[in-house]
């Protein structure tokens, strides 16, 4: 089964961190990533820009228009994920403790499914992913 392992950011509590507590969090990230390679359950994993640093697409009347800033104002953003694939959701919940985020006051890790997903292959499916079309 897939899961992505959902890390949400709220800056006020990152800040509030000590530098030490700061390094000892990205420490525990590099420990979790040689953990989950080393099982084989590592698919993939990402990290994303603060929200200050995007831009928003709309296309209104045909016609793209772009704005600066977040989709969304909110306290917490979307900071990254690990695309793990394992056994069960319960292993799945023992990785996501793994993961130093857990641990911190205020932040935790979601876990989603992962129901359908596609590479490169998808220009070959039909919109539906059923079925390819090749």
């Amino acid at each position: 089964m897939k899961f992505l392992l959902i890390m949400h950011m709220n800056p006020q509590i990152w800040e509030a961190l000590t530098e030490d507590e700061r390094n000892e969090v990205m420490k525990g990230h590099e420990d979790f990533i040689e953990t989950i390679r080393e099982s084989g359950e590592m698919l993939g994993t990402t990290a994303l820009a603060e929200p200050a640093e995007s831009v928003v697409v709309r296309v209104r009347g045909g016609a793209p228009t772009v704005s600066d800033g977040p989709y969304l104002e909110a306290k917490e953003y979307l900071g990254g994920y690990y695309l793990i694939e394992c056994a069960d959701r319960d292993r799945a919940v023992e990785l996501a403790a793994l993961i130093p985020d857990a641990r911190v006051e205020g932040l935790g890790v979601e876990i989603r499914e992962v129901i359908f997903s596609a590479g490169a292959e998808a220009a070959s499916l039909r919109v539906s992913g059923a079925a390819a079309t090749s």
